[in-house]
């Protein structure tokens, strides 16, 4: 029997396959789990199935937890746990859940009430891409989504510069995927020639492209490209930004 725990489980990134990123032993618990919490059913019910042809879909149990999903009522999704000592799994979209995931919500509760919580060994985008940028990994933010408007962004990531050269802490954040050229260009707009910039897009996958150049050789390396090079060096796909010395 699975012991009685809310457990942590990674999807792979992209269309890697499920040996390349999840050990063995996720497989073990994953069947031995019946309810889970999860961002998206379909996907999640997809992802089982690709770690064990033979699970029995139906039987399983769903509790949806996403951007929709009203926070007062999540608590219960942990009730085959508290009330009945089942084990219960959240799935995230892709990566590790509860790292920039609404599962974060789930764990807090859990945290709370004194439940045990397990995380899995899985990919996890931002960890790989300071692990691979040489940018200081004994230090680094993790700061989502900057703003929209481009008076904000400026200055927000005028901000994120300063800390990672006055701290030599390594700042992290990601765009929506078709936004990534002009974050790319707002960046060596922005920044000092100096900065250096990692772009480390769809990690783990066969097309993985993880560089690392300041802001004055990426101008170098993009000037004159016509938009479809352009797309091929920074491609439209999920990837991080990372900036530091």
């Amino acid at each position: 029997m699975l012991e009685p725990a809310l457990y942590l489980i990674p999807v792979p990134l992209g269309e890697t396959s499920i040996g390349q990123v999840l050990p063995a032993y996720n497989h073990d618990v994953i069947v031995g789990i019946s309810h889970f919490i999860v961002e998206n059913v379909r996907s999640a019910r997809r992802f089982l199935k690709k770690v064990e042809p033979a699970i029995d879909i139906d039987q399983l149990t769903f509790y949806e937890l996403n951007q929709h999903t009203d926070r007062t009522h999540i608590d219960r999704y942990l009730n085959p746990l508290v009330k009945e000592k089942l084990p219960v799994g959240i799935i995230s979209e892709a990566g590790c859940p509860a790292v920039a995931d609404p599962g974060a919500d789930v764990v807090a509760i859990a945290q709370r009430k004194g439940l045990k919580v397990i995380p899995l060994v899985g990919p996890s985008s931002m960890i790989m891409s300071v692990m691979a940028s040489g940018l200081n990994g004994q230090s680094f933010a993790f700061n989502g989504y900057l703003p929209i408007d481009d008076g904000q962004r400026t200055a927000r990531l005028k901000q994120l510069e300063a800390r990672a050269l006055a701290e030599s802490q390594t700042q992290l954040f990601i765009e929506t995927p078709y936004r990534n050229v002009k974050m790319m260009q707002t960046l060596l707009a922005v920044l000092r020639p100096s900065t250096r910039i990692c772009l480390a897009s769809n990690i783990t996958c066969p097309d993985e492209q993880i560089r690392t150049l300041t802001v004055a050789e990426w101008k170098q390396k993009l000037h004159g490209l016509a938009d479809d090079q352009l797309q091929r060096v920074v491609p439209r796909v999920p990837s991080i930004f990372l900036i530091g010395q």
